[in-house]
């Protein structure tokens, strides 16, 4: 897990990353830590349901915008 973050950290902070998945990165780490939420927690199950799908859906979505060559070389990158 720590890799995995290091790794959408080197994809922020790489110059070849398009502006887009910047701000689709920045709003998945902005969702997960945020206090609010679309479900409020406390109802079961679909208050943590909504973070396990909205999370992934923004870091999927960026990722698609990050062309293969930035991507390649930012997991080299974090795997040394």
């Amino acid at each position: 897990m720590r890799q995995e973050l290091a790794y959408y950290r080197a994809l922020f902070t790489h110059p070849g990353t398009p502006r887009l998945s910047k701000w689709l990165l920045a709003g998945a780490i902005a969702y997960l830590v945020s206090p609010l939420d679309l479900i409020p927690d406390f109802i079961p199950v679909l208050g943590q349901l909504d973070d396990l799908v909205i999370v992934p859906g923004l870091i999927a979505a960026a990722l698609v915008w990050i062309p293969a060559t930035v991507k390649a070389e930012c997991r080299k990158q974090t795997s040394e």
